[in-house]
């Protein structure tokens, strides 16, 4: 540090002032000083620019008036290598030399009486001499505490090391809170010093989060960041992040030279280590997200770096900071470089020339790591769940290796190892509910030359991209991607990916109200399983027979294919398998009322994914309890569970399942009895669901509209429900879902006045619709009602597929069932 130092007196210390607002990290502060109560030496320990000396100094001055020997600090940002430590300690406290007595002998005397903090910064210029110095001091002179800072640790008996982490960065989801996190709130305040009239506030809080969450919470390159606000957007800052060295290379003039531009931050740390070190650290550059030594040892050694020396150069590197271990996953560290770090070792890697061969073995170790859980998985005798759930946790923490792998497979013209690594992460894929960006790779990796695919790989990867278009909610996709799947595997006897095939479509047909289609397909994918013996895809099918039966009313016939399901579960003893069974229970018992048995059923499935990514699992079980809860009047219960359905919808990219997540929050807030947001929210789902292609109307979804609808028309009138509907279709998905989740939070939105007239929602029965539904709910036949209203039978059956169509019934008895059950008739 360079500010000028203002000498208070012999006793008061150095301490700097400080040249602007110190920002968040006050919990930081508040432990630091609670630790130098009972610790003697503590080191800040940290990457360069992550703010260690900063941290320090206020630290140091939070604690002055406890120390009457003052708090004295000593910087070695500018030391040369073999340098003394003693003079710069004693300058900086006023020491002066005694003719011949040794400097330090001096020192030690003048400080041995004294109860004093002293802050020594930077060890790492001079760390073997501060670490002897620091030593020294702890042993002869019993009331001084002393806090040092360094990319490393001293390695001093008595030391205590203290990991300065990044400023805290807003909550990944949606950044609703953005202007709380420390972060962003150093990015305005260092903004609006270069900008004046810089706020922060709705309009530019979402971007201004991204752009720190990509900068790491890193102070240092915040701050040179908002600095650039003098001549740049904050969207234009951001986009131009890319290239982050040339972009932050215009800091303070006045600071270190090496704390100027971001570049030579990392230039120093990178030329102060030894080879072995330097080589690693650019090896380690192919990871994305994180790592484990054994995939360390796997990748990166060879060519001046055994596997055998992985770990203790990892260590060197991890005490330099400059790689974390930040997490345990399944019982090993998890390990990561901050995104700062990562490019310029990158930027080390495409250097060296060992980038291609080095991306190479990542790819095909994530080949391997993906191969090891589909045996495990699928191999006999079959796994406990405790031998698959850690693979399971690790290959959550390993996400974004496997897409960096499929990513420059994909850029080298290597379709089959990308389609191969995608396939044996099938199950994974499909219950983590992992369908974005899966679907996006599927669709380039499967416009490659057909030649160039083994069959094999080629009909899985068909199969796949089915399985993960359904999941999305584009029956019309999984169509056609199953229908292609299911030939090329019967020409070629693949009965595995045949079966699934062959489910999807089922499930296509139930969509399409096609009941004969599916049956047969159903048969004909059950027969396909038996032939390869696999007991989970058996169970996946028992599951799609248990919702074809209740798709047709028929609960007992349902029930039993659920329970048959559930029983091949349990004898798996797979976690994954055993929550669709009970969710197809959980539905069957709501079909007939019983809420409590349906509540418990729901309970036991989420119970079983706490461990584990399955997002279609646990979005399903939290809106059913969502549902249950209204249903019973519990509305708190409701948007909690509600809330945290549809966030993970929007966060997984299941576009209709945030469209029914939306309707759901239409029906809470009827029932809150806010009208104008529950007409809105409904006239936003409508749309998303409207504007996705191929989705097929559910059952009864214009009946749930009326029934939303129908008590709002009372209240409001026809064209305001009308004119609110419109309002709520020209929201965009993420409007629409933040608007759900404010509740009441957000004041109403005010509805335009002078718009100009606008539609009824499509559901609306008209008048004489109402008339001939009572009469159809009466037993009426068409030729009935025609009589009963002096009307032509054509007349009459063209007014009852109106009725149809527009509550999303395919029988009379299901129209008359609604009726009576909402007193229509």
């Amino acid at each position: 540090m360079t500010q000028d130092t203002a000498h208070i007196s012999l006793t008061g210390g150095n301490l700097p002032l400080e040249p602007n607002a110190f920002v968040g990290r006050e919990g930081d502060v508040e432990e630091l000083v609670e630790l130098l109560n009972v610790a003697r030496l503590v080191t800040l320990c940290g990457t360069g620019g992550i703010g260690k000396s900063r941290l320090a100094v206020k630290v140091a001055t939070r604690m002055a008036a406890d120390f009457p020997g003052g708090v004295w600090l000593v910087e070695l940002a500018e030391a040369v290598r073999d340098e003394l430590i003693v003079p710069r300690v004693a300058a900086a406290l006023g020491v002066k030399a005694e003719p011949s007595r040794p400097l330090a002998d001096t020192l030690l005397d003048a400080l041995a009486g004294r109860q004093l903090l002293l802050v020594i910064d930077n060890c790492e210029s001079l760390i073997e001499e501060a670490a002897r110095f620091c030593r020294t001091l702890l042993t002869g002179c019993p009331e001084v505490r002393v806090l040092t800072t360094s990319r490393e640790p001293l390695r001093v008996a008595g030391e205590t090391v203290w990991r300065v982490p990044p400023l805290t960065l807003p909550q990944a989801e949606g950044h609703e809170h953005a202007e709380a996190s420390e972060a962003v709130l150093l990015f305005a305040a260092r903004a609006n010093a270069a900008a004046r009239g810089f706020t922060l506030g709705p309009h530019n809080a979402d971007e201004i989060a991204s752009l720190c969450e990509a900068l790491d919470g890193m102070p240092l390159a915040i701050e040179l960041a908002a600095a650039l606000c003098r001549v740049l957007t904050v969207e234009q800052i951001h986009a131009r992040l890319r290239d982050r060295f040339r972009l932050l290379s215009a800091g303070d003039r006045t600071a270190p030279a090496r704390h100027q531009t971001l570049r030579a931050t990392v230039d120093w740390s990178y030329q102060q280590l030894k080879e072995p070190e330097r080589i690693l650290l650019r090896r380690l550059a192919v990871f994305t997200g994180g790592w484990t030594l054994d995939m360390a040892e796997q990748v990166c050694d060879g060519n001046g770096l055994w596997a055998e020396d992985v770990l203790s150069v990892l260590c060197g590197l991890v005490d330099k900071s400059l790689v974390l271990a930040d997490a345990e996953v399944a019982g090993e560290t998890r390990y990561r470089m901050l995104e700062t770090i990562r490019q310029y070792a990158a930027e080390q890697l495409e250097n060296s020339g060992e980038e291609a061969e080095l991306r190479r073995r990542h790819r095909d170790h994530m080949i391997e790591i993906a191969d090891r859980i589909h045996r495990l998985i699928v191999r006999f005798p079959r796994p406990t769940w405790v031998e698959v759930c850690p693979m399971l946790v690790l290959l959550d923490e390993l996400q974004a290796n496997v897409w960096a792998a499929v990513r420059w497979s994909a850029e080298i013209d290597e379709p089959e190892s990308a389609l191969r690594l995608l396939v044996l992460l099938r199950w994974p894929t499909i219950a983590g509910g992992r369908f974005t960006p899966a679907d996006e790779w599927l669709d380039r990796l499967l416009k490659a030359d057909p030649a160039v695919l083994s069959p094999r790989v080629h009909g899985d990867a068909l199969a796949l991209r089915g399985q993960v278009a359904f999941g999305q909610g584009d029956p019309a996709k999984a169509q056609e991607a199953c229908t292609a799947a299911a030939e090329m595997c019967r020409a070629t006897g693949l009965y595995g990916p045949l079966s699934g095939a062959l489910a999807i479509l089922a499930w296509v047909a139930i969509c399409q109200r096609r009941p004969d289609r599916a049956r047969c397909l159903l048969d004909e994918a059950l027969e396909a399983v038996r032939r390869v013996d696999d007991p989970w895809h058996e169970m996946v099918i028992r599951s799609m027979e248990g919702t074809f039966a209740l798709s047709e009313g028929r609960a007992k016939e349902s029930q039993r294919s659920f329970e048959a399901a559930l029983a091949i579960a349990r004898e798996l003893d797979n976690h994954w398998a055993a929550p669709v069974a009970l969710i197809g229970l959980a539905q069957v018992a709501w079909l007939r009322g019983d809420l409590a048995e349906a509540r418990a059923y729901y309970e036991q499935a989420l119970d079983m994914l706490q461990d584990i990514t399955a997002h279609w699992q646990t979005i399903t079980c939290l809106s059913g309890l969502s549902r249950i809860a209204l249903a019973q009047g519990d509305l708190a219960t409701a948007r909690v569970r509600l809330t945290e359905s549809l966030r993970l919808c929007r966060g997984t990219g299941q576009r209709l399942g945030v469209a029914r997540r939306i309707e759901t929050f239409a029906q809470l807030a009827l029932a809150e009895e806010d009208d104008q947001r529950a007409v809105r929210l409904a006239g936003a789902s409508s749309a998303i669901r409207n504007a996705l292609s191929g989705v097929v109307t559910p059952s009864g979804f214009g009946a749930r509209m009326e029934e939303l609808l129908q008590p709002a028309r009372a209240r409001l009138g026809d064209a305001l429900v009308a004119q609110l509907w419109a309002l709520g279709g020209e929201m965009t998905q993420e409007e629409a879902v933040r608007y759900a989740l404010e509740g009441e939070e957000q004041a109403e939105m005010p509805v335009p006045a002078g718009r100009n007239p606008v539609a009824a929602p499509l559901t609306t029965l008209t008048g004489r619709e109402w008339e001939i539904a009572g009469l159809v709910a009466r037993g009426l036949s068409n030729k009935g009602i025609a009589d009963e209203l002096v009307i032509s039978p054509a007349t009459a059956a063209r007014h009852v597929a109106n009725i149809l169509a527009k509550l999303g019934f395919s029988s009379r008895t299901q129209v008359a069932t609604w009726v009576v059950e909402h007193n229509r008739g």
